[in-house]
């Protein structure tokens, strides 16, 4: 038998629940600093009979407790009565973790009862703002808590302008001394040349065929950059290794040759610091290269390496089965042997005073992308942001590659406490991109709203504003691609290789991406524009997502369009912290609002085919197409508008 829904319990009566802490009213959020002391009403229809308000709260993986509401008022004008609970987030208050004196942060779960003489109704909740009743509490889903440490804040500069992510071999040839590794093969068609691929996906490649992008290109092109509002740069692993994607570390202490070596990195970061941008490295150190200093396999450094005698000073860095072919690895390629970080030398090497992250920041880094950080233990990830942010005097950024909602992410059996305030500042933000996809090709505006609400609802406010929102990355197809024409079926790489959209499917692909950028670059957090995406870059899976930058070949009208988006964010401060606040949700459209010191955005996307109507009143602009209108706004079908309030 199902659960009745509250509907068909109560004729469609709902409690209100609404939360202040400070005189504010946090009623969409579910993560706060510990000490916070939250405020929670239950605005209570009579009608309903419950005597009673109760929280049911615990701790991740522990016994609930349960906290009384007391009675406030009666509500005369709405029929309703008002209880009240004053809940503190310390460690006095909270549930206990098991053996634990205490906690200054954690994970907790909540559902709301509301008790009355014949049963008890119990809460659930889809997307942890809005609420449904039950009176099967096995059936319902929690609110989820985060608690976050008190003093949890992210680098300010990691939410403002837009961040572009430059995949550095494909990017630009600029003129500077390169070094192009033993055995590398230089492919000349920049305009035209196929991403070296191996029979089948996962099938090994040599990847040893490179296009001669380097770092001297990425600093010439930094004017071009800043048209585009950026004022993030983050560079693909750019340490020496052996392949064209450096995700196999060679050297963590030398900058590959390849893309001009550290003379390159140093001269790119004196002048992107001075155009005001800042400068992120892809952080790989879950498992380096079988040809590298550390593991040493192929002997082609000087070092005795850990796969060549198990007195290597690095043989505990990786764990050998049965030494010495026998380890394990990243996914079970053994070109990328797995290390141990549980190991206090191997770990030290990359945390330490002295170690890689210090080495960098104090180099002039600005912060890091941590690739598969779900394979970092905790001990790697709390000593790594305490190296970063001691060696950037705290304004260093810490970013992970989480693929799911990071607040209670599980990964390899473990509860993970990346947003806790020790380890992450921000993450890769997938889920918003699944969203989006799901909302601007297919019309599903629930799944976008209720992932947007989630999200802002689970993560701590200052990571909200920092999240890194993606369409495409070197891991996924072209976004134009995904927006434009099915998925790629049966077609074998071969095939792929040199596949091309139709012009129907482009021009649906380029009217979609719109929609998309300008969602995109107006929800919370930052927009990370993959390299090439702003000038109508095609292409399949990996690797024929990473074809050579179209320098000359652009789509300007989509160019423009990236440029107006760019300027719009830096002119406005809604959206650099702003709060963000659904208006409207219904089949195909949705409306959101972003609102920060008097300036107030109001986004309305509409993907029907008819007209949609949103209340509006007073003064407004649409800054895609600067018509101004008063009153209610007309939304055409398949048409985003970014409205300004006033006309600014």
């Amino acid at each position: 038998m199902l659960p009745k829904r509250t509907h068909e319990i109560e004729g469609g009566l709902i409690p209100l629940i609404t939360q202040s802490a400070d005189g504010r009213d946090v009623s969409d959020c579910r993560a706060f600093p510990a000490d916070t002391v939250l405020t929670v009403r239950a605005a209570v229809p009579r009608r309903m009979g419950v005597a009673t308000v109760v929280m049911r709260l615990w701790r991740d993986g522990g016994a609930h407790t349960d906290y009384p509401f007391q009675f406030h008022t009666s509500h005369e004008h709405t029929d309703t009565d008002e209880y009240l609970l004053e809940l503190k987030l310390n460690e006095r208050e909270l549930p206990r973790a098991p053996g634990s004196e205490g906690c200054r942060d954690g994970l907790f779960y909540y559902r709301y009862l509301f008790l009355r003489a014949g049963n008890t109704l119990f809460s659930s909740t889809k997307n942890q703002v809005d609420m449904t009743l039950s009176e099967r509490e096995e059936e319902t889903r929690p609110y989820r808590l985060l608690v976050t440490e008190p003093d949890f804040t992210t680098p300010a500069w990691l939410s403002r302008g837009t961040m572009y992510h430059v995949f550095v071999d494909r990017f630009a040839r600029g003129e500077g001394r390169v070094e192009n590794p033993d055995g590398a093969i230089l492919n000349p068609d920049w305009d035209h040349g196929i991403p070296q691929y191996g029979p089948y996906p996962g099938a090994p490649c040599a990847n040893h065929e490179i296009f001669g992008g380097n770092l001297w290109g990425v600093a010439e092109k930094l004017p071009y950059l800043k048209s585009l509002g950026v004022t993030v740069l983050y560079l693909s692993p750019v340490f020496r290794a052996y392949s064209n994607h450096k995700y196999d570390t060679g050297d963590y202490e030398t900058v590959d040759g390849m893309f001009g070596g550290n003379e390159a990195l140093r001269h790119l970061l004196d002048l992107a610091h001075a155009e005001g941008m800042h400068v992120m490295l892809d952080g790989v150190f879950n498992h380096t290269g079988d040809n590298s200093r550390y593991f040493n396999r192929h002997g082609n450094y000087d070092s005795v390496g850990a796969y060549q005698s198990e007195k290597s000073p690095y043989a505990d860095w990786y764990t050998f089965r049965k030494f010495p072919n026998d380890y394990e690895s990243w996914w079970g390629v053994v070109t990328l042997p797995h290390l141990n970080h549980k190991n206090a030398s191997c770990r030290r090497y990359f945390t330490g005073e002295d170690g890689i992250a210090a080495r960098w920041c104090r180099f002039g880094v600005d912060g890091w992308r941590l690739d598969v950080a779900d394979e970092l233990n905790d001990d790697f990830l709390d000593e790594f942001r305490r190296a970063v942010h001691a060696n950037t005097t705290g304004q260093g950024a810490v970013l992970g590659e989480v693929w799911e909602n990071a607040a209670d992410k599980i990964s390899y059996q473990r509860r993970r406490r990346y947003l806790r305030g020790s380890q992450l500042d921000s993450v890769m933000n997938y889920p918003v991109r699944d969203g989006l996809i799901a909302f601007v090709r297919d019309g599903e505006a629930r799944v976008l709203a209720d992932t947007l609400t989630e999200l802002y609802a689970a993560y701590p406010r200052c990571v909200c504003h920092c999240l890194m929102n993606l369409l495409g990355t070197h891991d996924t197809r072209r976004i134009l691609n995904v927006l434009g024409e099915d998925d790629e079926g049966t077609r074998t790489n071969a095939q792929l290789s040199t596949a091309t959209m139709t012009a129907a499917q482009r021009a649906l692909g380029l009217r979609r991406l719109r929609m998309a950028s300008a969602l995109q670059y107006t929800v919370y957090g930052i927009p990370s524009l993959f390299y090439g995406d702003e000038a109508g870059m095609e292409g399949h899976r990996d690797p024929f997502c990473r074809r050579p930058y179209p320098w000359g070949r652009e789509d300007r009208e989509l160019l423009a369009h990236y440029r107006l988006l760019g300027r719009i964010r830096l002119e406005h401060p809604a959206l650099c912290g702003g709060d963000f606040r659904m208006l409207a949700v219904r089949d195909r459209f949705l409306a959101y609002e972003r609102a920060r010191d008097g300036d107030c955005l109001v986004i309305a996307a509409n993907r029907g085919e008819g007209a949609e109507t949103l209340h509006l009143s007073g003064r407004w602009k649409d800054l895609l197409t600067d018509t101004c209108f008063s009153g209610d706004a007309v939304i055409p079908a398949d048409t985003v508008m970014i409205l300004n309030k006033g006309g600014r």
